[in-house]
């Protein structure tokens, strides 16, 4: 398994978290508090938001499957971009699961 991968996973995770953090709150800023613009800003952060969370299952189901990892935890981290700020945890715990390794087979991440 080479280090893009994982690399690929983690930028993926964040953007998706940070989305979907936007998007919590122009929800709440849309049906709680009524802010005028609100709806514009939830449409653009919400397609936004579908098209790459579609491209985070992609990379996060192909780290899963390289790193032969164990159904449970390969949905966890499908559905962690969906639950706002648990992508932020299940990308940190994945990366500290996976650079030990990297780190004992150094020809892994280069290959």
């Amino acid at each position: 398994m080479k280090r893009s991968v994982l690399n690929r996973y983690r930028v993926m995770a964040y953007v998706t978290g940070v989305l979907l953090i936007l998007l919590t709150i122009g929800c709440v800023a849309k049906y709680l508090l009524d802010v005028n613009g609100a709806t514009a800003f939830v449409t653009v952060i919400g397609i936004a938001h579908g098209w790459l969370y579609v491209l985070y299952l992609v990379l996060a189901f192909d780290l899963g499957s390289k790193a032969k990892m164990p159904f449970g935890k390969l949905l966890w981290m499908l559905l962690a971009g969906t639950i706002p700020t648990a992508a932020f945890f299940v990308e940190r715990r994945i990366t500290r699961e996976l650079e030990p390794r990297f780190a004992e087979a150094p020809e892994l991440a280069k290959a």
